[in-house]
C-alpha cells in the first residue's frame, strides 16, 4: 500500500498542505524511503548532494516530503528547511553503530531548534533487515529518546529497500500530525 492510501483518511473540504523534513546522516535511507514512500524504483539510488521534494495530492491534501542530503558538510544548510515544518522524520541506520554517537548528536541538535519546537518526531530505525541492526527499542534506549517531553515522538522500524514497517510510521504521521496552515 502506497503513500496515496495512506493519505485518503485525511478528508478535509478544502486543500491544506503538510510539509515534511526527512533528515538524517549520509547513508541511512532517506532518499531509498523517499521513493518507496512515493511508490518508485527503489533499485538505483545515488547520494544527495542537495535536496529532493516529493509533491503527492490526495484527498484534498498536498503532502511536500523534503528530503535534505545528510553528508557533514550539507547539516549546516538543514535549518534553511526548518520554517513551516508539519513532521520530522529522522532517519537512521541502524547497522551503523559506529555512527550511533553521531546521529544522536545531530538529533539532539535538531530538537533545540526553535523552528522546530513542538513539531511530531517520527524516527525510522532503517536498515532492519541487515544482520547487525541494532532493534528500535535498543536505538529508542542509546537516543535517550525517552526524555523528549516537548513534542510528539514515535520511533518506527523499517527497511526502505522493502517497504517493511514504513506505512505503520506514515500511519503514525497521520494520525499525530495537525497541519500549521490550510
Amino acid at each position: 500500500m502506497g503513500l496515496l492510501a495512506l493519505l485518503k483518511k485525511f478528508r478535509s473540504s478544502q486543500e491544506k498542505e503538510l510539509r515534511i523534513l526527512l533528515l538524517g546522516l549520509d547513508n541511512a535511507g532517506k532518499t531509498t524511503l523517499l521513493k518507496k514512500l512515493a511508490s518508485e524504483d527503489v533499485t538505483h539510488i545515488t547520494p544527495t548532494q542537495g535536496f529532493n521534494i516529493k509533491s503527492v495530492q490526495a484527498e484534498g491534501y498536498k503532502l511536500n516530503v523534503w528530503d535534505i542530503g545528510g553528508q557533514r558538510k550539507i547539516r549546516p544548510y538543514w535549518r534553511n528547511y526548518f520554517e513551516n515544518t508539519d513532521v520530522l522524520i529522522y532517519v537512521i541506520d541502524s547497522a551503523d553503530l559506529r555512527r550511533l554517537d553521531e546521529t544522536a548528536q545531530e538529533l539532539s541538535e535538531l530538537l533545540t531548534e526553535e523552528k522546530l519546537s513542538g513539531v511530531p518526531l517520527l524516527i525510522y530505525a532503517n536498515k532492519q533487515d541487515l544482520e547487525y541492526a541494532a532493534s528500535a527499542s535498543n536505538i529508542a534506549e542509546d537516543l535517550s529518546l525517552h526524555t523528549i517531553k516537548d513534542r510528539a515522538w514515535q520511533i518506527q522500524p523499517c527497511s526502505a529497500t522493502s517497504g517493511e514497517g514504513v506505512k505503520d510510521g506514515m500511519e503514525w504521521v497521520c494520525t499525530n500530525i495537525t497541519p500549521k496552515r490550510n
